[in-house]
């Protein structure tokens, strides 16, 4: 039976977490997901019983290493839609590949160039673009978005110059769990020949992505987000780029012919994957590929969207609530970030971790994007399809005594 016809209990089940600590509500999935058994058993048979380095031996075990690794790969490229599987490199995560993506992009750069950059990037897609500034002399501009965080594409066409090279970009606000409109802002900046980087950590998990409709020349996620161990993450790069750009990292297996006066480099991807990779970490994310294939995304875009609704009505009947970025549920996907008057947001995540109930409280790595909005921090819960109503309602039951624990009044 398809996991899509099966109960939520039974989906929960797959996943011993849930099992393990049944007082928990997880609502903070926006910053790592859970795992399921199958991608726990999957790492272990490679690390108890498969273990073997790839791409170097000629020996069977290695050879079928080589093989499921680059399987691995190929599960990747297929699940967003990459024309080449060449175009996948595995990282330890999205912050790794974007700053991979960042340090190449810097041998384009020259004095007062121009890199665009959204206000409400995560610090990955952020800092490493003031690096690469630093380094080449380039200049960073801001492209800003309104207080419910959505980006006009007539807010690039302000910033855009002849010296405009790269623009850097969410798919999906980690903040506002807004859908960016990647495409048109793709489409504007290739018109001016400037090359886009996106940050798909929050859309690859949730909704479908295509990279060759979407059009982006680089696209970085990571697997801990959707369901796969925390060292594995990927860096969508188009081939024509990774075929010219220079590597990130030298060293073992990213060679092609060394001498003692000159080294050539192999091909993208093993160009920019220096060293003995982490194979096991990317046969487990292919397993997790697979069982998000398995429930579908039409099943779990629906389960979370119905989980958001749900959340917003209720967090929209308590007094002294404020959503940032407004409260229609469909422009959430499942992250719904606020503050309650009165009550700084790491009492309001202290208060819920009494209760057994995991929410993240700060300024979620987009410290500029607070700024803007005037801000200091703010608390943010997130769901997943294995999320339930009755989570949710022990959150919002917790959420509705805040300001009463501290100290006010109803």
């Amino acid at each position: 039976m398809a996991c899509n016809l099966r109960s939520i209990e039974a989906i929960r089940a797959d996943f011993p977490f849930f099992s393990a600590n049944p007082d928990w509500a997880y609502l903070d999935n926006s910053a790592t997901s859970q795992t399921p058994r199958c991608v726990a058993e999957r790492l272990n048979r490679f690390l108890l019983y498969e273990k073997a380095s790839p791409l170097r031996g000629l020996y069977d075990l290695s050879i079928r290493a080589t093989e499921d690794y680059e399987a691995a790969r190929a599960a990747a490229a297929s699940f967003i839609h990459a024309e080449n599987a060449s175009e996948i490199i595995f990282t330890r995560n999205a912050s790794e590949s974007l700053n991979l993506a960042a340090f190449i992009l810097s041998s384009l750069l020259s004095p007062e160039d121009e890199i665009i950059v959204s206000i409400a990037e995560h610090h990955s897609n952020l800092v490493p673009w003031q690096e690469a500034a630093a380094r080449t002399g380039a200049v960073v501009k801001y492209m800003e978005c309104n207080p419910e965080g959505v980006f006009e594409v007539s807010a690039l066409e302000r910033l855009l110059t002849e010296r405009t090279r790269i623009l850097a970009l969410t798919h999906m606000s980690n903040v506002f769990g807004r859908e960016n409109d990647l495409q048109s802002f793709t489409e504007k900046a290739h018109e001016n020949g400037v090359l886009v980087v996106a940050d798909g950590c929050q859309s690859v998990p949730h909704i479908p992505v295509n990279v060759q409709t979407l059009g982006v020349d680089f696209l970085a996620f990571s697997g801990h987000k959707m369901l796969a161990p925390t060292g594995i993450g990927v860096l969508y790069g188009r081939k024509a780029l990774l075929e010219s750009l220079p590597p990130y990292m030298t060293g073992g297996e990213m060679i092609e012919y060394v001498t003692t006066e000159h080294t050539t480099f192999a091909a993208p991807p093993q160009k920019y994957e220096a060293g003995t990779v982490n194979t096991g970490d990317a046969l487990a994310f292919a397993e997790a590929i697979r069982y998000l294939e398995h429930l579908g995304f039409p099943f779990m875009m629906a389960r979370e969207a119905e989980l958001t609704e749900y959340l917003l009505q209720g967090m929209n009947s308590i007094p002294h609530v404020r959503i940032v970025g407004g409260s229609d549920p469909s422009a959430h996907h499942g992250i719904v970030t606020f503050l309650v008057d009165g009550v700084h947001p790491h009492d309001i995540a202290s208060i819920m971790s009494d209760n057994h109930i995991a929410v993240r409280a700060g300024h979620h790595c987009a410290q500029p994007l607070h700024q803007h909005l005037g801000i200091p921090a703010s608390t943010r819960v997130s769901l997943m399809f294995y999320n339930t109503r009755e989570e949710i309602s022990r959150f919002l039951n917790v959420l509705s005594d805040v300001r009463e624990v501290m100290g006010y009044g109803r």
